[in-house]
């Protein structure tokens, strides 16, 4: 039996860059990935953009009208314009026109959007923003949720994120057991706020996932863990610190590499290396980051995101589409699946 072609709708006037670089990273997702690419938004900027390209496979633009800005509050911005094109983006998923939806807009409105359109699945109180960093091991990333979502969480809250953080890490990243930790002050049971005592007791008693215990600030990108969770607050702070640090690394490279001739030589032989440095620790590899707990596949892209990040942003969706997600996580917080 032949898998159905996944069809991803991407707002195509979310973000800094739009509608350009979205439609040159969506046009590039089209050519290379084995998915129908739907644009929202604006056709007349839509269509301006993509005559400024070589389309060999046209996109299908579904109109919109208006985006959700920046500044604006994200339930106040969607009631008001409830033909933006992340509305619009989010109703194709509803109506069964598209599998999943890619956006570098307002993540606050991309989230109240998923929640009012598609709702949440059983068994889940809060989505999760979850973001892929990469670690020290080679080809291997850590998947970090909540990283926004929600600033103040509940102990069953976290419990609810590993669960859907291990089934993603298992069937999309193809990790057979995820190790999962907590993100904590320090490794014992003890250590913490009331928030992290009562979730590290309710993560070691929940059978779904394998619990490795606490993991402290240093062990994020270690690679010892496979999925680390916290609330929101502090997965913001963690995400945006991690890919700084990734940045200044690369500047700081990119500064001490030696002038000259010689230099030039020099850089010229590491290219290669220098190369893979750059995209593992680029977070425009990983594209964004996947909603978790909503009734849909949705992935946030950065709001600076650019042409690579939406790309990959395509791709993590169409995985996460391809390997039913979704059902998967389901399945596994249904009463038949607790043996009720």
């Amino acid at each position: 039996m032949v898998a159905k072609q996944a069809r991803i709708a991407v707002d195509a006037m979310g973000g800094d860059h739009a509608p350009e670089e979205i439609v040159t990273g969506a046009l590039r997702a089209q050519a290379e990935l084995d998915a129908e690419i739907l644009l929202v938004g604006d056709p007349e900027r839509i269509r301006a953009s993509l005559k400024r390209h070589t389309v060999t496979s046209p996109l299908e633009i579904i109109p919109a009208e208006g985006v959700v800005e920046m500044h604006e509050e994200p339930l106040t911005g969607l009631k008001r314009k409830p033909k933006a094109s992340i509305n619009v983006a989010m109703d194709l998923v509803r109506q069964n026109r598209a599998d999943a939806v890619v956006s570098a807009g307002h993540t606050g409105a991309a989230m109240a959007s998923a929640l009012l359109r598609l709702g949440r699945l059983k068994g889940i109180e809060r989505p999760a923003i979850g973001a892929l960093l990469p670690t020290m091991v080679p080809n291997k990333s850590v998947l970090l949720l909540d990283v926004g979502a929600n600033v103040d969480c509940r102990p069953r809250f976290l419990d609810q994120f590993a669960t859907m953080g291990s089934i993603y890490s298992q069937y999309v990243l193809g990790v057979a057991e995820p190790k999962v930790g907590l993100i904590n002050i320090g490794e014992e049971t003890c250590k913490g706020n009331d928030l992290a005592v009562q979730a590290h007791q309710l993560l070691q008693q929940n059978d779904r996932i394998a619990f490795l215990g606490n993991a402290e600030g240093r062990d994020l990108l270690k690679g010892g863990f496979d999925v680390l969770v916290c609330d929101g607050f502090v997965g913001n702070i963690l995400l945006k610190f991690a890919e700084g640090v990734g940045r200044a690394a690369l500047h700081i490279l990119r500064e001490e590499l030696p002038r000259g001739l010689h230099g030039q030589v020099g850089v010229t032989l590491l290219k290669p290396n220098l190369k893979r440095v750059k995209q593992r620790m680029d977070d425009a590899e990983h594209g964004g980051a996947l909603l978790l707990g909503v009734a849909g596949v949705c992935i946030i892209s950065h709001g600076s995101a650019q042409a690579p990040s939406i790309f990959s942003a395509v791709r993590l969706a169409k995985e996460a589409v391809d390997n039913q997600v979704l059902d998967r996580i389901q399945g596994s917080l249904s009463p038949a699946a607790d043996g009720a």
